[in-house]
């Protein structure tokens, strides 16, 4: 807590305690879940299968080689909440961060991912799915309000990771940090 005080004293975003963090896996299919509490807001990245991401693409007018160079990007569906925080929640993914290995990644935008796809052909309609598929760029969430969508961070399957997500609630800065996330390997 004294952490989290001296961050917001100093301006910087106050950060989620480790402990808000919890896993689990579908003991059906294997897919693991991770998701933290912070400040009254939620966030959980749960993944999906590089064949679930083909199957879902492939029905949508994607060709073979496209759908794959998404599936295999380790993707997510990230669910984010405004469960009770003191006013409205804000994020942009452009602020959200990708740690591994000491490294520090920005998330590729969807409007990169919308040009590739134009670049390669998709058609129009595949293109159109694949945008209202996706996690939201930015998006603004009232008291009980949440948005939920497809995330790619950019890594190879089975890689490890952490997700700092930022936020802001009433003009303070937030931050919730998903740690030791494994993208989905099969």
């Amino acid at each position: 807590m004294k952490k989290i005080l001296m961050a917001l004293v100093a301006g910087l975003p106050a950060v989620a305690p480790a402990e808000a963090q919890s896993h689990r896996a579908d003991p059906a299919t294997g897919t693991e879940t991770w998701e933290t509490r912070a400040h009254g807001v939620a966030l959980r990245l749960t993944q999906i299968l590089p064949d679930q991401a083909r199957a879902f693409y492939l029905s949508r007018g994607f060709a073979a080689e496209d759908a794959e160079l998404y599936a295999t990007d380790c993707v997510f569906m990230t669910v984010l909440r405004n469960d009770a925080a003191p006013g409205a929640l804000g994020f942009r993914l452009a602020d959200w961060q990708v740690r591994v290995r000491g490294e520090r990644r920005a998330l590729r935008p969807v409007e990169d991912w919308l040009a590739l796809w134009r670049e390669r052909g998709v058609p129009q309609p595949a293109r159109i799915a694949f945008r209202w598929a996706q996690f939201p760029p930015e998006q603004e969430y009232e008291r009980g309000e949440w948005n939920q969508g497809m995330l790619a961070v950019g890594l190879p399957p089975g890689e490890r990771f952490d997700l700092a997500a930022r936020w802001q609630v009433a003009g303070k800065a937030y931050e919730g940090v998903l740690t030791d996330v494994r993208c989905a390997s099969r």
